[in-house]
């Protein structure tokens, strides 16, 4: 039997759990259900409300100090499991091309989920039900970002089915709300993106749109452990698939105010100005990036500094300051090959602009070089290989 690391890791913890399951099964419930929920318990949220922090603020090994304590206190419960799993998500979401956190995190999921049975099943339905939703959906996640889609399409299908179990619950816990938030607003937005894909989606509710925002408000406003994960969802949500740059970085600028350690909210705020036009906030908010990639800040990486290489060089570009940009875009491509990051947009634009100053500084020579290697690298269908092919023909 191979015995990789997240097998090792799942069968202690299933063992475990097991272990707890079987001490606990002597206590049956009361018929009181409250009294074996730490969802709504506001003792246990003041307790971890330093935990929850650190670790949207990549303080890590500080978060994970806590939810082990918390582990301790309630082995039996699949909160401090959930809370263990996403303290390693978030090792993810800067960079979905690194997998060294994996099997960690999907052996936290596979735990959350046995426990969260036992807790649907002897003690407390919806929070049960809530638990095992959160941790397939968050295991589907992963697998679509690893393009393993059969594995993220049954565990999307598991999280579904316990989402319908919470749904109808709102007033046990605001918590609730953001399942169905998140299906409300991606089971319209599929049908009306991808219409391949519409035969598939009879099996499955409508959804609203409208009403999958406005869920997710809520759930920020007045949620506590589904808050921030709610925030970053709308600021995705407004920023791309609503247009709404005004209101994502309304959104962003909160979420990078509160935790300014987070790679991922950094990128994302200079984005958001970098798109609304802010451009000083965007090169000073870049340069801060770039400036913790440098001091070899937890979570600022390669994916991160071609971002903000991105923006720096179109901002100087923009402010005919040549040399500088010349300088931030060649800097954006050796962080996106670092990254893995060649077939993306920024990476082609990056040669592109390159390619458009050396026309400006008279340099055709260069100019065309730089034009091939977009060809090159980007598809026909993209922008960047059009406007490549264009100048190309007219030089």
């Amino acid at each position: 039997m191979n015995l990789n690391v997240k097998n090792i890791i799942a069968l202690s913890l299933i063992l475990f759990s097991a272990q707890v399951i079987a001490q606990r099964q002597s206590a049956k419930s009361d018929g009181d259900s409250s009294r074996y929920s730490l969802l709504i318990n506001p003792f246990i949220q003041i307790e971890s409300t330093e935990a929850i922090n650190s670790m949207y603020n990549f303080e890590f090994e500080k978060a994970h100090s806590h939810f082990n304590y918390l582990q301790k206190q309630y082995p039996w419960h699949p909160l401090p499991y959930l809370l263990k799993g996403l303290n390693y998500w978030w090792r993810i979401v800067p960079n979905y091309n690194e997998t060294e956190w994996d099997e960690k995190f999907l052996a936290y999921m596979d735990t959350t989920k046995i426990l969260a049975e036992n807790v649907l099943e002897n003690y407390n339905e919806i929070e049960g039900a809530f638990f095992l939703a959160a941790a397939y959906a968050f295991e589907g996640r992963l697998y679509s970002e690893r393009r393993e889609y059969r594995k993220a399409a049954l565990a999307g299908s598991r999280s579904l089915k316990y989402l319908g179990d919470c749904s109808g619950h709102e007033e046990y816990s605001p918590e609730l709300l953001f399942g169905d938030a998140l299906f409300n607003y991606y089971a319209k937005w599929i049908r009306e993106e991808y219409p391949l894909l519409r035969p598939l989606m009879v099996f499955f509710p409508k959804g609203d749109k409208k009403k999958g925002i406005e869920q997710l408000k809520e759930v920020a406003r007045n949620a506590f452990y589904s808050r921030t994960e709610a925030q970053y969802y709308l600021m995705r949500i407004l920023a791309t698939e609503e247009k709404d740059i005004a209101g994502a970085l309304q959104v962003g600028g909160y979420l990078n105010q509160q935790f300014p350690g987070n790679a991922y909210f950094h990128r994302y705020y200079a984005r958001l100005l970098y798109q609304s036009g802010q451009y000083s906030k965007s090169e000073k908010v870049s340069v801060e990036i770039l400036q913790k990639i440098d001091s070899a800040k937890i979570g600022y990486e390669a994916n991160s500094g071609r971002y903000a290489c991105f923006f720096l060089g179109h901002i100087n570009e923009k402010w005919r300051r040549y040399e500088q940009a010349k300088n931030f875009y060649k800097k954006g491509l050796v962080y996106a090959e670092e990254a893995k990051a060649t077939k993306m947009g920024y990476y082609f634009f990056s040669l592109l602009h390159l390619g458009i100053i050396a026309e400006k500084e008279k340099d055709p020579d260069l100019a065309r070089s730089y034009y091939k290697r977009v060809k090159k690298a980007a598809k026909r269908s993209h922008s960047s290989y059009k406007e490549a092919k264009r100048r190309l023909k007219r030089l």
